[in-house]
């Protein structure tokens, strides 16, 4: 008995749908459609972006990270760091010493999600002449 596997994208199970009538875009239902839209709610949260970058230079404490990350409050910043922390892209490690400080670093899962990151910051910034012209051509 031969088992073949193939890939699986989003492309093919959680976005596009083609019909008759042509593609349809709709959020699936399987467990890779909620992973999809797990990771892309993270993307477009605005703190989790911040904090990813700021570890991608290395580990922090969270008062340097607080620093860091301009206009957070403590609150959302442990509320991002937990949700990181449990999905794996940020480690957390607690030096027992007097007084004991925490450290917060990128796991090798999150090292490689600040790639998808990164090209959406460098997209952003190659396209911001022609989205700032849009806008004024809008907005006239």
């Amino acid at each position: 008995m031969t088992v073949h596997t193939a890939a699986v994208t989003a492309t093919d199970n959680c976005a596009v749908t083609h019909t008759a009538a042509g593609p349809r875009v709709a959020a699936g239902g399987g467990a890779e459609c909620g992973i999809v839209r797990e990771m892309l709610s993270h993307l477009g949260d605005k703190w989790t972006l911040l904090v990813i970058l700021c570890l991608s230079a290395g580990p922090l404490r969270f008062n340097a990270l607080q620093r860091a990350v301009v206009g957070i409050s403590h609150r959302m910043l442990t509320v991002t760091l937990r949700k990181l922390e449990r999905d794996g892209l940020v480690r957390r490690t607690v030096y027992p010493e007097v007084p004991p400080h925490t450290e917060y670093a990128l796991t090798p899962l999150g090292i490689s999600f600040t790639e998808p990151v990164m090209a959406i910051a460098d997209w952003a910034i190659a396209a911001q002449p022609r989205i700032e012209r849009n806008r004024e051509r809008f907005d006239a």
